[in-house]
């Protein structure tokens, strides 16, 4: 950012719009519209990256491009009015993934979003580590993280909340999971077990807090993990699988991915790894698309299950469990 300027790179990292999908709206649609600097870069100003926010908000809901990107600022509707994202769908959909939801005591849930609600980080960090000491790690995942996650994506799809307390949200949330894998790790005093887990996110897919979660439970059975990081390309994560001998690649998907994306990225990334390396796939936006999954692909339809799996691999593959 510069003098209340957003350079395009910046603009994608902070929206989740891509740059080459800006360049195209600019010519297709007239919108955005930004100066161009002595090297012709782009710049844009915080109104159009304003209308840039609720614009993704409406393409998370389901509108397409062409119906929303060219409306101006007046013109753009409430994402709940998207017939497919009507709330009762969205909460049947979040009860379905993540139970504890709607049907199990949320340990300092309550306090945990008033925190989130009014940008108390800090605050939501020491709920979250004291949680962890009393309840364990396995059951602060599912029974508070996962749901929190639920509700701030619900929040911000509503225009409840802003982006930045999603962004708080998520550094608080990563930041005491990520206290609680180095404490696990440590006390493994016989070093860390197949499988090799490769984990990361398809292409397009930013969210990160499903794959640390993931290895929290991954790290809690002792497994090794391979870390890529975010929105690879598939061909990446076939070469890396095999540079790092992967035994498991692990991909999440949140509830913004497009169900064809999510079809296209497991079926074409199955095809190409090896037969002997297996494909998991978790998060709340696989769900759906991966009812009936490819042969091959294991779909976790909570954080937790990973456990099993760790264990179904290790007697599968004669590994001491």
């Amino acid at each position: 950012m510069q003098d209340g300027w957003w350079h395009i790179a910046d603009v994608e990292r902070q929206t989740g719009i891509g740059k080459d999908t800006l360049r195209i709206w600019e010519k297709r649609y007239g919108f955005p519209r930004p100066c161009r600097d002595d090297r012709g870069e782009r710049w844009y100003d915080g109104a159009q990256l304003q209308r840039l926010y609720a614009i993704k908000r409406l393409l998370d809901a389901g509108h397409r491009p062409g119906q929303v990107v060219p409306l101006g600022d007046g013109g753009l509707p409430p994402p709940v009015r998207d017939r497919r994202r009507q709330p009762q769908r969205r909460e049947a959909l979040a009860a379905s993934v993540y139970p504890a939801l709607l049907f199990a005591e949320v340990p300092d849930g309550d306090d945990a979003w008033a925190a989130i609600r009014t940008a108390q980080p800090q605050r939501l960090r020491e709920l979250l580590r004291a949680a962890i000491d009393v309840h364990g790690l396995a059951a602060v995942l599912e029974r508070t993280v996962a749901p929190l996650c639920v509700a701030v994506g619900d929040a911000w799809m509503r225009g409840e909340i802003g982006v930045y307390h999603e962004h708080l949200f998520t550094e608080a949330v990563q930041a005491v999971l990520r206290e609680a894998i180095a404490a696990v790790d440590a006390g493994h005093a016989a070093g860390m077990r197949p499988p090799r887990v490769l984990l990361t996110t398809a292409p397009g897919e930013q969210h990160a807090l499903g794959l640390l979660m993931a290895e929290c439970m991954l790290a809690l059975a002792g497994c090794e993990r391979v870390l890529l990081g975010v929105s690879t390309p598939l061909m990446d994560i076939v070469e890396a699988a095999a540079a790092s001998q992967a035994d498991v690649v692990a991909l999440s998907f949140s509830l913004q991915a497009r169900r064809r994306e999510v079809i296209d990225a497991v079926t074409q990334l199955r095809q190409r790894l090896p037969e002997r390396v297996a494909l998991w796939v978790g998060g709340a936006g696989a769900q759906r698309p991966l009812r009936h999954p490819p042969a091959g692909v294991r779909v976790f339809a909570r954080v937790t299950d990973v456990s099993a799996q760790v264990a179904a691999w290790r007697q599968a593959q004669g590994a001491a469990a």
